[in-house]
């Protein structure tokens, strides 16, 4: 992606970055408040929704277009350039009408190529950053392909917003955060800056910290989080906001690290550990070939002897007694259990091409004898 980074966006910018504000605007009080708290605490950029995109109706759906003059009065007063969210054309025409420094798309909107692009159409031609939230599923093309999309309509200025993803389930998360996915999103676009919005992972204050604090230990490039001076009395997601003090305390009680050690002493010490992980990663190929080949001599008598490939007492067996080996060697449940299915799902792939290939064989005979 040829896309710039938040430094050179001319609007003053560093990173770590701190995105700060109310879930919503409820009024310019409200606004102007959370602006002057949030300002004291580092907040490089103020955030509000103006448009909410609720779950369902009846509920505060935002104040509409008036509230993108108090956030703009907010951001002139405290210093700060300001932002939100457009899921339509209107929402863009209005936010750029009004002078809105900086755009983000939602995690529903992300979800819709076609809006995306609707919105990246009103965009063409026009100099304003645009953040790009993770759709609501975990798919890391869809992400990719909204921030595509406004690339191709010459928007330059692009940065990504981890908020995690919907889940089926219990959990302590709102959205579980899936970290191996904005990973692998740095991967493919390692210039690609990621901002981390613990707030909508998290759904509740009280983990607020901790989700920050992983996200600044994977070298995430900032932080949105929300902010009101009232978060019980907040007409949106009042769990998941901390007033303007309790931004300060998380903020000052990260801790921000180092992504790459300096000194000859301590790269060498690193290096030594990464050779150690190369072998044992070789290690584990090697033992994986040597495992498929044993799989595929097992196909091959399951064919021969008309067995099916699936035997799943055999397999809750090895799931028992692997989880049983592993975990009191500090391996999670999660990882061995994911690894195991993994090995599986290769597992069955390769005996099902063997069972595949005695069936063409046999086709070939039968066709050679009425040749």
């Amino acid at each position: 992606m040829d896309i710039q980074r938040i430094e050179d966006w001319g609007l003053g910018l560093s990173t770590p970055l701190l995105i700060s504000g109310p879930c919503s605007a409820e009024s310019p009080e409200q606004v102007m408040e959370t602006a002057k708290g949030v300002a004291q605490h580092g907040t490089g950029i103020l955030r509000a929704g103006i448009w909410k995109p609720r779950t369902r109706p009846n509920s505060f759906e935002g104040v509409g277009t008036i509230g993108l003059k108090w956030l703009k009065a907010a951001g002139k007063e405290t210093g700060i350039p300001v932002c939100t969210e457009v899921a339509n054309v209107k929402h863009v025409y209005e936010a750029l009408r009004a002078g809105i420094d900086i755009m983000w798309v939602g995690a529903r909107t992300t979800t819709n190529p076609f809006a995306v692009q609707e919105i990246a159409d009103a965009l063409e031609g026009v100099d304003v950053p645009v953040m790009v939230k993770n759709p609501i599923s975990p798919d890391l093309k869809l992400w990719i392909g909204a921030m595509e999309r406004l690339q191709n309509a010459g928007i330059k200025k692009i940065a990504a917003i981890h908020r995690g993803f919907a889940f089926y389930g219990e959990s302590k998360y709102r959205n579980k955060p899936q970290w191996e996915i904005p990973i692998e999103l740095k991967r493919h676009y390692p210039q690609l800056q990621v901002i981390c919005d613990p707030s909508h992972i998290c759904g509740r204050r009280d983990i607020l910290a901790a989700v920050s604090q992983k996200a600044y230990d994977l070298n995430f490039d900032g932080l949105m989080l929300e902010s009101h001076p009232n978060p019980d009395k907040a007409l949106s997601d009042a769990k998941q906001q901390v007033t303007p003090t309790g931004l300060g305390a998380i903020m000052s009680g990260l801790v921000r690290r180092d992504p790459q050690a300096h000194d000859p002493q301590e790269m060498s010490r690193l290096e030594s550990f990464r050779e150690l992980i190369d072998d044992i990663d070789y290690q584990l190929i090697d033992t994986l070939a040597s495992r498929m080949k044993v799989v595929r001599e097992i196909g091959k008598y399951k064919r021969d002897k008309n067995i099916t490939i699936l035997q799943a007492d055999r397999w809750n067996e090895i799931i028992r007694d692997r989880l049983d080996q592993g975990t009191p060697k500090g391996l999670s449940e999660d990882l061995l259990t994911e690894i195991l299915q993994l090995v599986h799902k290769e597992s069955i792939r390769h005996q099902t091409k063997i069972m595949n290939e005695g069936k063409e064989v046999k086709k070939g005979v039968e066709e050679n004898k009425e040749g």
